[in-house]
């Protein structure tokens, strides 16, 4: 019996340690990256965006056309920095970065979906103080948002969806009002997915959250989330984020061969609210063709 037992321990060990190395985490060495620009976008709403007289590509984006398509060139952003920067655009005062690259990963399994940013942040906001819940201050923050399929505009516009002149920090608006999507319903999948890895201050602290943006954002009720680490290197930022392809009531349901409009979001020099750098539009295809392709 004592043979058997000992037999059985071993098998299940191995079984163990199989399933765990089916499921780990991708080489990443062996996955393609692709430089996302994020960028200070200042007091610059959907409304804002929708405006013609205030934004020449609202025509273009009548026309089916993306902000990535307009703004987006040789991998590189063409945007008016100096107009962004003004008063007009940032009335509390723009970073002196308005702009820097992360490098995305992604990969999958049958199970997961593992997401790689890689960044060094900025220290030189105007805006800082991050007191959000009297947690300890967040140096950096990085977050994902997946939007639903019945996002109007989603795969064009990305997360301005949930940007309005109404939400907190932006000029005269409400300070408890946070993001939401017009009509948002989650049944039907006008909504956003989203999930963040927060630093801590100096490293220490580093917490997770995984939420939606429906009606409002609300930091909580995921389950899809499977964890998020991350780790600063003189500056530069590694965050990993492994998530299932399905969870929860509001976690986006993944599969493979699926593209899925998603953006990129980054608070540095432990800046809150819409004091971040954020990415266009841009999409994520699980094994299929598209701006950032997760491999299998």
């Amino acid at each position: 019996m004592k043979n058997v037992n000992t037999s059985f321990v071993v098998f299940s060990t191995l079984l163990a340690l199989g399933t765990g190395l089916a499921h780990a985490a991708p080489d990443w060495s062996k996955v393609p990256k692709r430089d996302v620009h994020v960028f200070s976008p200042g007091v610059t709403p959907i409304e804002w965006l929708m405006n013609k007289s205030e934004h020449s590509g609202r025509a273009g984006l009548g026309k089916g056309e993306s902000c990535v398509g307009c703004h987006e060139e040789k991998g590189a952003l063409s945007l008016d920095f100096k107009r962004l920067a003004s008063k007009e655009l940032e009335p509390v005062g723009a970073p002196k970065t308005m702009s820097f690259p992360v490098g995305v990963q992604a990969s999958y399994d049958k199970e997961n979906l593992y997401i790689r940013l890689t960044f060094k942040a900025p220290v030189d906001a105007s805006a800082k103080a991050d007191k959000e819940d009297k947690a300890p201050l967040h140096e950096v923050k990085a977050a994902i948002m997946l939007a639903g399929p019945k996002v109007a505009q989603g795969a064009q516009i990305g997360c301005w969806a949930t940007c309005h002149s109404d939400v907190r920090s932006m000029p005269g608006a409400d300070p408890k009002k946070k993001k939401y999507v017009a009509n948002a319903n989650v049944a039907e999948g006008n909504y956003f997915d989203y999930f963040q890895w927060k630093s801590g201050e100096a490293g220490v602290g580093s917490t997770q959250l995984d939420g939606h943006v429906a009606g409002e954002r609300v930091n909580k009720g995921g389950q899809a989330l499977v964890k998020a680490e991350g780790e600063n290197n003189s500056g530069v930022y590694t965050v990993t984020f492994t998530r299932k392809l399905s969870g929860g009531e509001a976690d986006l349901a993944l599969a493979e061969g699926q593209v899925i409009p998603f953006g990129v979001a980054i608070h540095a020099d432990k800046t809150v609210h819409r004091f971040h750098h954020v990415s266009l539009g841009y999409t994520l295809g699980l094994g299929a063709s598209a701006d950032i392709k997760a491999v299998k």
